[in-house]
């Protein structure tokens, strides 16, 4: 025992560990601050999850056009561990967006954001967007047609930013069109870039919450006044401030816990999202659903009228930038309690419930592709005629089925085909699906002249 202490006196003398670590762990924090205040510390857990999960993914992930979509599938089906590792990075993306949500929340109710954490509350912002960023880029390396196809929409819509629109499509994707060299963009994003802007801002974020310390339990009739506020929070820690460790650490120790263990327990029964078809450049018309971190934002845009939907993809993010990075500046004095400031919770309970209600618009989605759907079954397809049979693989296997409802299987955005052949002959059917029409491809350069007949054979077996 007295080797080990020896042992580690002479690491700490030449590491200088104690002199960094302890000054953090014993900084006082003020009195009162429980668990509301666990969401920041949980948000980093699941960073630090996210670092350690990412870091293993990408040993077998293989950043190529050819190779990414079956590595990620020998990952998930027979890699030791694949699934549940998937699984993990999945839920912990989700996990990390909620968690610093709900902080965020915390922090603008309480008005911890009034001086002098002004700053807190805009690299708080920064990771915002950063955290929605990662799990944005990490969709596409899935490299299936839901992740591929989204980008390419998120591309669109930042061409028609007036001036740079086209520059900023080019920078998203690497170029003009979206391909192998789009995938190796999007890594460098999600491994290298992003996460880099991540670590420095939280690194700043936390600098800045030992430099001004934790913000005190508000309380009515105890405004915040810049000219005095630094003297008496130093006053308030010296009379009744506790030490981080461990009076307020344990609590941000045992919900982070607890956090983790329900991100690998979620990860374990459901393990990650299944991928959809491979990425087909023949396909030019398609409508992905992102994740559902993305689906308010797809559902809001869905919903609004054509006229305007150039405009608002433009001055609603910026407008919404703005607003969250002003807001510090705005009102950075004066009352904090909550129940003095009851436009706050209004507010924020106005875009909890218009957030949370578009996104279940977008999980039921009419206007979307089901993605999930499964290939179509014996039971379904009612034939065993290898023509019939092989027709409906292909149905599955081009993304028809995605958009069009045979029997209780596939999407809602295109008609209903359980009994097509009842309404349109065989002519008509083989003009449709030659040109397409609105939103569904061409498919006369796509089938060969044997594969349009088994597909012409299974829809006249719809009847």
């Amino acid at each position: 025992m007295n080797k080990l202490k020896q042992i580690w006196r002479w690491i700490d003398d030449r590491s200088g560990f104690s002199e960094i670590f302890m000054p953090l762990i014993k900084h006082p924090v003020p009195p009162g601050a429980k668990w509301s205040y666990v969401f920041g510390s949980a948000t980093l857990f699941c960073l630090v999850l996210q670092v350690i999960t990412g870091v293993a993914l990408s040993l077998l992930y293989q950043p190529s056009s050819s190779d990414a979509y079956q590595s990620l599938q020998f990952i998930t089906h027979q890699a030791a561990f694949g699934r549940t590792l998937r699984g993990i990075h999945y839920f912990g993306a989700s996990a990390m967006i909620i968690m610093v949500g709900i902080h965020m929340i915390r922090v603008y109710i309480t008005a911890a954001y009034k001086y002098p954490r002004e700053m807190a509350w805009i690299s708080g912002v920064i990771l915002l967007f950063m955290t929605i960023a990662m799990g944005f880029t990490g969709q596409l390396l899935r490299w299936d047609s839901n992740g591929v196809w989204s980008s390419v929409v998120a591309a669109e819509q930042l061409g028609r930013v007036p001036f740079i629109g086209k520059w900023l499509a080019r920078l998203l994707l690497g170029g003009d069109t979206i391909g192998g060299h789009s995938l190796s963009r999007f890594y460098a994003y999600h491994v290298f870039i992003i996460p880099a802007i991540i670590f420095l801002f939280v690194g700043y974020h936390l600098m800045l919450v030992i430099r001004n310390g934790i913000s005190e339990p508000p309380k009515a009739g105890r405004p915040v006044d810049p000219k005095t506020y630094r003297k008496w929070y130093k006053e308030l820690l010296e009379k009744s401030g506790v030490p981080f460790w461990p009076y307020a650490a344990w609590r941000d120790l045992l919900f982070g816990a607890l956090v983790i263990i329900a991100i690998i327990g979620m990860a374990v029964a459901f393990g990650p999202p299944e991928l959809t078809q491979p990425p087909d450049p023949a396909i030019i018309y398609a409508t992905p659903k992102p994740d559902w971190y993305m689906l308010s934002i797809f559902s809001l845009f869905a919903l609004m009228p054509p006229n305007i939907e150039s405009y608002m993809i433009v001055i609603g993010p910026v407008l919404t930038i703005i607003i969250l990075l002003a807001l510090p500046f705005i009102s950075n004095k004066g009352e904090r309690s909550p129940i003095r400031r009851p436009w706050a919770i209004f507010g924020s309970g106005c875009v909890v419930v218009f957030i949370f209600s578009l996104f279940l618009l977008g999980e039921r989605s009419d206007w979307s592709p089901n993605f999930k759907a499964k290939p179509l079954n014996a039971s379904t397809i009612h034939s065993t005629d290898q023509h019939v049979v092989h027709g409906a693989s292909l149905f599955y296997k081009k993304g028809c089925l995605y958009c069009h409802k045979v029997g209780e299987a596939g999407g809602m955005k295109g008609p209903d085909l359980s009994h097509v052949y009842t309404r349109l002959s065989e002519g008509e059917m083989k003009i449709r699906i030659v040109n397409g029409g609105d939103d569904m491809p061409a498919y006369g350069g796509i089938l060969s002249k044997k594969d349009m007949e088994d597909v012409i054979a299974f829809l006249k077996s719809r009847k």
